[in-house]
């Protein structure tokens, strides 16, 4: 057998115009680093297998808001075998297997452990423009505030759906109807009771000039819910709206999203929404390549004015890793924030990236949120007397080598606002991690990039 790692390909350079997406820089979910292809000339050339080692240690200070440190280690280990028996079907299994170690058995939360378990498992039809996928595998769109995999968590998220994707570069749609898998750390993973969320994405960049905009249909039905008046029904859902992203004039370039939810839970009404903007400014002939940002979330919660509507709002399924800063405490519910961040690129294989942000929530008369969507601190009857959140300050790096290690090293630090202060959860909090993360794929034949 003859084994031959193969350098990852060079990057193309890009023509010297305006594209019709922002610059990403440092932005999570954006992964640094290829896949190392290497060369194995006794795999058949219908089979490939893929490997990806994940470790991060972490160190808080204050975990969960209570007194005491904690020092842990988060490892990940990914394997996957494609079968490619026809020119236009292929199958894919993927093992993971995820441990917390260092942390006692109670402190594990659900998404840091998973023992040997299949990560994805599907069969993919694929003709022209057209693209079929059937079994458990990844979804996510655009930049992932309401559906993506999560990928920063050690068990990153998968569905078991049926996906019909149709399109190429410049317009594509995407149809899905699916469950959400939901882990077992000491058994096999499961979907929910049948397919219940389905949607549509698409992604048109040849309506308007370096802009990308990608409007959206999603609709979650729920068998059997308790409303606000203790009456058990079922849900059905419906979250619309859009994302747009472009280039703008004298270097700036923005991204922003809008979306309202509307339907019934059991005998109450939805009436909610959410939305994000940011606008950024690039300097790339500066040292270091500065960009600039500014950004605006807002979702709704529930002011309780009417007995018979629901208004918090639904994050649905997001990769929330630092969209609420980079200790990931609070979720894309009843929540308002105003942030500042600076990239910089040191080296072509070194991005830096610092922000500051303020978090409080939208309506007192609702409950404060962590990043699953759960309830973190209950509001009381009369509403909380301060909406004061908190303030955040991040500072990361990632560092690639040899085009295929990835380093991440980050701080994050919460300075606890007063309704914290008010709820026993008032301890400042840091958040210091180390990651490294290695990727790679054996062929007969590795595809270039």
């Amino acid at each position: 057998m003859i084994v031959q790692a193969q350098p990852a390909p060079k990057e193309k350079k890009a023509p010297a115009k305006k594209t019709a997406s922002a610059p990403v820089y440092a932005d999570y979910p954006q992964k640094k680093g290829k896949i190392q292809p290497i060369k194995v000339d006794t795999l058949p050339k219908w089979l490939s297998f893929d490997m990806e080692v994940r470790d991060r240690g972490e160190f808080q200070t204050a975990y969960n808001y209570t007194k005491g440190q904690r020092i842990y280690s988060l490892t990940r280990v990914r394997g996957g075998m494609t079968i490619r028996p026809t020119s236009f079907m292929s199958a894919y299994m993927q093992f993971h297997d995820t441990h917390a170690l260092g942390q006692p058995v109670g402190l594990v939360a659900s998404n840091m452990r998973d023992g040997f378990d299949l990560r994805q498992g599907y069969l993919e039809l694929h003709h022209r423009s057209l693209q079929l996928i059937a079994g458990r595998q990844e979804l996510r769109f655009g930049s992932e505030r309401l559906i993506g995999i999560s990928d920063w968590a050690n068990n990153s998220r998968t569905f078991d759906a049926f996906r019909l994707s149709m399109g190429g570069r410049k317009n594509h749609l995407d149809l899905f109807t699916s469950s959400v898998v939901a882990v077992h750390p000491t058994s096999m993973d499961t979907h929910g009771a049948g397919l219940n969320f389905h949607g549509a994405y698409a992604s048109l960049r040849s309506i308007v000039p370096n802009t990308n905009v990608q409007p959206f249909v999603y609709i979650k039905a729920m068998r059997s819910v308790t409303s606000q008046q203790k009456i058990i029904g079922s849900e059905l859902e419906t979250t619309f709206g859009s994302e747009v992203e472009g280039v703008l004039p004298a270097h700036f370039s923005y991204q922003a999203m809008a979306n309202l939810q509307r339907g019934s839970f059991s005998n109450n009404t939805i009436h909610a929404g959410a939305g994000f903007a940011k606008v950024y400014y690039s300097a790339a002939k500066l040292p270091l390549q500065p960009r600039a940002g500014i950004e605006y979330d807002y979702a709704t919660g529930n002011p309780h004015r009417n007995l018979n509507r629901i208004s918090t709002y639904d994050q649905l399924y997001p990769s929330n890793h630092n969209a609420f800063h980079l200790m990931d405490l609070f979720g894309f519910q009843n929540i308002k924030q105003r942030r500042f961040n600076l990239d910089l690129r040191a080296t072509t294989n070194l991005t830096l990236f610092f922000q500051a942000g303020h978090q409080t929530l939208a309506t007192k008369m609702d409950s404060l949120y962590n990043s699953a969507g759960s309830v973190l601190i209950k509001a009381p009857t009369a509403g909380f007397s301060n909406t004061n959140v908190g303030n955040s300050l991040d500072l990361s790096a990632k560092y690639v080598y040899r085009e295929s290690v990835v380093a991440n090293l980050g701080v994050s630090h919460l300075f606890p606002g007063q309704l914290l202060k008010d709820n026993s959860k008032g301890l400042p909090e840091t958040l210091v991690y180390v990651g490294l993360t290695y990727r790679f794929r054996m062929d007969h034949n590795p595809p270039a990039e």
